[in-house]
């Protein structure tokens, strides 16, 4: 109990980071969305066993030689041992404190995300009498998966920092560069989505000069490119050929669709179209086996409706106009769609895995409305 208050005060410092570029009703809503996003990680740690509980417990038997070797060979799960070396062995932290540390670690990823909205949207939406900003940050889900201890809320922050990071790269480069190494060795598939993504929405860089488009594509899929091998052997894909990725994909999906959690789904029949709408909008109403199952179910619905409301409002058009770090969160949406919608058979994990592309679909459907509200004001003029 000694870390909790301690926890909830660097949240609260945190906040103050951002202080010149936040109004009074943002710095507001940002502190409820930290005291929102603590409670689901209280949730989280009584709830939700798995994973989490390994990564508190484990490292506590570890030497300070055992941390080194997991945090500089390691990858994956033995790094996220090591990575929670300080918190769990030698801070000493209860499961709950430990836990409401990644909490934390989760809403500050938030907090990147909600700079990215209160730097590049200048319009909000009222839609069915709902402000959608920040409403849409309160998204349960959102916060849930991002809550405990593990690599989900640990990748969750690097996007967020690497996203707020490509808006001033130069300035803000040792964001970029820890969220980077940090994402490497827990998963490096998302660094390769991250460098493809934004070193297209460079290449479409919008108000950037042709020398930093030119520069900085080029740094970002050099970079995909140089770790697009340890991406095959991670993910144990022996080359690059199509016909690797569909065995990969096929075996995923087999596998998860076997899984006895009660959230499986065969998705392998499902044309394209119906395996990216499973993975942006599921589990819904029909889905539904328990009280989280009926929450998240809501919560889709939610997203439907916002989606629906944004594919009427000139998508395309939005797009060719977005900031370069909104195409590069749409982008970085369409290659995680890509790869994750075809290979994933459970409902369950598709909401963790959906959850690191979540803030930018959400980002997207605010830019389209602030730019349809845009266009409308101009042509009253």
């Amino acid at each position: 109990m000694f870390y909790i208050p301690i926890i909830v005060l660097l949240g609260l410092g945190f906040i103050q980071l951002f202080s010149n570029d936040l109004s009074e009703r943002d710095h507001r809503m940002l502190r409820y969305l930290l005291f929102f996003h603590l409670l689901l990680g209280v949730y989280f740690c009584y709830f939700i066993l798995g994973d989490a509980v390994g990564y508190w417990r484990v490292p506590k038997t570890y030497t300070f030689d055992t941390f080194k070797a997991g945090l500089f060979d390691g990858e994956g799960t033995m790094f996220m041992y090591a990575f929670n070396f300080l918190f769990s062995n030698v801070l000493n932290m209860s499961y709950l404190s430990n836990t409401l540390v990644f909490s934390l670690f989760g809403f500050m990823g938030l907090t990147f995300f909600y700079m990215v909205v209160v730097k590049t949207i200048p319009y909000n939406k009222v839609l069915y009498g709902y402000i959608l900003f920040p409403a849409l940050f309160f998204l349960p889900n959102l916060h849930f998966w991002s809550a405990g201890i593990g690599k989900d809320t640990t990748l969750f922050l690097c996007i967020g920092m690497f996203s707020y990071g490509v808006m001033k790269p130069v300035i803000r480069s040792p964001l970029l560069v820890l969220s980077i190494l940090i994402s490497l060795a827990l998963r490096p598939h998302i660094v390769l989505f991250l460098m493809v993504g934004f070193g297209f929405a460079y290449i479409l860089g919008g108000k950037i000069s042709v020398f930093q488009r030119v520069a900085f594509s080029t740094v970002l899929l050099g970079i995909g490119l140089a770790i697009l091998p340890s991406v095959l052997e991670f993910a144990k894909i022996e080359d690059a050929s199509a016909e690797s990725f569909d065995k990969f994909a096929d075996s995923k999906a087999s596998l998860l669709s076997r899984a006895g959690t009660g959230s499986a789904i065969d998705i392998s029949s499902y044309p394209f179209p119906l395996k990216v709408l499973t993975f942006w909008f599921r589990p819904f109403f029909f889905d539904v086996r328990n009280i989280n199952g009926l929450i998240a179910s809501l919560e889709n619905l939610v997203l439907v409706i916002v989606f629906i409301k944004a594919m009427r409002s000139k998508p395309l058009q939005a797009f060719k106009a977005a900031p370069f770090v909104i195409k590069g969160l749409v982008f970085f949406l369409i290659v995680g769609t890509l790869a994750f919608s075809q290979s994933l058979g459970n409902v369950g994990i598709m909401i963790r895995m959906r959850n690191m592309f979540l803030p930018g679909f959400l980002i997207y459907m605010l830019w389209i409305f602030s730019y349809e509200q845009e266009r409308r004001l101009i042509r009253k003029i």
